[in-house]
């Protein structure tokens, strides 16, 4: 179905011929048209105009005319198009633009966060590594401590061994001394 204005205005076309060039012939004023009979016509051929079918109408219509009007529609719309495509090429080009600055600063705060944490990891380390030092001084204290005591309990040992040694001596120094103190019977002869 054809829209109503393109087809009142496709009636118009008829009720005004064009010449070769596109413009509407201007019609000379006639007696016809002071002729209120004739004017009377003119609003039968309107309204029989608008009960004919779009196919009618299109058979009436001027190729020529067609091709000058999409032509000026064309050229009076086509330079602003053209001007909005560049526009929007150029604001697309610097939103590229832009998402690959955005991605750079991404990467730097990534890379200021990651050096952030190793940072903390250095430092943590460094505590870390002050803490074993720490507890190796005391294991290397506590060997010498266990080392010294070993030696004391060694020589205690080996001391008390002498004493227990000394004190058996002197025992059987004194068992071997009672043995002779003791009362030898005679032997009878």
């Amino acid at each position: 179905m054809v829209d109503g204005t393109i087809f009142v205005g496709l009636c118009r076309l008829r009720e005004y011929p064009m010449d070769q060039e596109g413009k509407v012939e201007e019609e000379q004023p006639s007696a016809s048209h002071s002729n209120p009979a004739l004017s009377s016509d003119h609003k039968d051929s309107s309204s029989l105009c608008a009960e004919l079918s779009p196919l009618e109408d299109i058979i009436f219509v001027d190729k020529q005319a067609v091709e000058k009007l999409t032509n000026g529609l064309i050229s009076h719309y086509l330079p602003d198009l053209q001007n909005s495509k560049r526009a929007l090429q150029e604001l697309t080009q610097n939103q590229g633009i832009l998402l690959d600055t955005l991605d750079q600063e991404i990467t730097k705060f990534r890379e200021c966060n990651s050096l952030l944490d190793m940072h903390s990891l250095f430092t943590e380390a460094k505590i870390y590594h002050n803490k074993l030092v720490s507890i190796r001084k005391e294991m290397m204290m506590l060997h010498e401590k266990t080392t010294k005591l070993k030696k004391r309990a060694l020589k205690l040992q080996q001391q008390r061994q002498k004493e227990a040694l000394e004190k058996e001596q002197q025992r059987e120094k004194e068992l071997e001394r009672e043995r002779q103190l003791t009362a030898k019977p005679a032997k009878r002869t």
